[in-house]
């Protein structure tokens, strides 16, 4: 990958992953990813903000190689995970002279998952400052952004902010900044419906300080960076702070075709009603584009059939992720079809206690859904409607 300037003074040296196609060995990542490091140089010192996943451990050297690096005085850690961090131990090894720059939860995690020597570390607090003459580099601390070690950087004289995972794409790419909005956006809205969502109550106070700082150029540790801030970030107000879309997401496994019956009566309904649904056959979807539905729909209702007394797996995987990623939604439901007997819906039920919202009863049909059904549905319709609300 070509070394190229975010700015006169700072070194884009990160390497692309073109081929990677699953996150946490579970999300899928459709565009693949990047391991964003940059260098950042003074009259008198010079920085290095993060470095790479360590199976981009050539790319990465190479890439360190090109850019003229023969000495190093620091490593700023923003984050403890290895995809961020992993070559701190290889950095060191080449640049021995060089200290590790983070917080103290990130100190203890690196020393658990990377074994480094304690006297290797400088521990900043929040807004404390780093000159590397000339150049300022400023620590704002930011724990549950994402991990409870979360940094940011400031480079305060180039107006350049490091967000580490905070505002990231999982994108491969070879712009240095955002070419493609719509495509850009398409995959940060994936990034933070997989990521961030479950830290949505913090997010707000720290899209709050990076607009009090003003920075010029965002860098996120994963896809382009920002040159135009407000584009992200006025995007996360509203997958945080706003409304809900008046979209309901039904996310479905049909065995035998009575659950089918039912999500299609019932997106009928809701359509008639002046709603938009997006039915999600889960045997045949990526579980990333389920989560991205999930950030801005204001109901969601799960329908299964029974298997072997409880939901189909793939419904109950979708429940859990549901549960972990804590959207915003307002209404929840379930329905769903059995044959002698069915514990279905209480385990879906106990798996989303962490969602905030309004749960209605469960609507189940024992074989072939019929009249008595379709009339629960209509009534399940009417509750989702009102559980919405009008349009704000």
């Amino acid at each position: 990958m070509a070394i190229r300037k975010l700015t006169e003074d700072i070194l884009a040296v990160g390497v692309q992953d073109w081929d990677r196609r699953s996150f946490d060995e579970f999300m899928e990542l459709p565009d693949g990813t990047s391991y964003n490091s940059f260098i950042v140089r003074g009259t008198e010192k010079t920085a290095l903000i993060d470095t790479s996943d360590p199976d981009k451990y050539v790319e990465y050297f190479i890439n360190l190689e090109d850019a003229g690096l023969t000495k190093l005085d620091y490593i700023v850690a923003n984050h403890g995970e290895q995809d961020h961090s992993g070559l701190i131990p290889d950095v060191l090894e080449r640049f021995p002279d060089a200290m590790v720059v983070t917080n103290a939860k990130c100190k203890g995690i690196l020393l658990d998952h990377l074994q480094l020597s304690d006297d290797k570390f400088i521990v900043v607090g929040d807004n404390e400052t780093l000159d590397l003459g000339g150049r300022t580099l400023q620590f704002i601390l930011a724990p549950w952004v994402h991990w409870p070690d979360t940094m940011f950087t400031y480079v305060v004289e180039e107006k350049v902010l490091f967000t580490c995972d905070f505002l990231g794409s999982h994108l491969a790419t070879t712009s240095l900044f955002v070419q493609d909005p719509a495509r850009t956006l398409m995959d940060a809205r994936r990034y933070f419906a997989e990521i961030m969502m479950p830290f949505s109550r913090m997010i707000p106070k720290y899209l709050a300080r990076i607009r009090e700082i003003n920075p010029d150029i965002i860098a996120p540790s994963h896809g382009p960076a920002y040159n135009d801030p407000e584009f992200i970030l006025d995007a996360y107000e509203k997958w945080v702070s706003g409304p809900p879309d008046r979209v309901v997401l039904i996310p479905y496994v049909s065995m035998h075709n009575s659950t089918k019956m039912m999500v299609d009566y019932l997106v009928d309904q809701l359509t008639g009603m002046g709603l938009d649904c997006i039915p999600m056959n889960l045997a045949k979807c990526d579980i990333g584009q389920f989560a991205v539905n999930l950030v801005e729909s204001a109901a969601v209702v799960f329908a299964t059939p029974t298997f072997l007394v409880g939901p189909h797996p793939f419904v109950l995987q979708a429940a859990i992720i549901t549960g972990l990623l804590k959207p915003k939604t307002r209404v929840v439901g379930f329905m769903g079809s059995f044959g002698w007997g069915s514990k279905a819906m209480s385990i879906l039920k106990d798996q989303l206690k962490m969602v905030k919202a309004n749960f209605l009863e469960p609507v189940m049909a024992k074989g072939m859904p019929g009249d008595d059904t379709f009339n629960d549905l209509n009534e399940m319709a009417r509750q989702i409607l009102e559980g919405i609300g009008d349009p704000e």
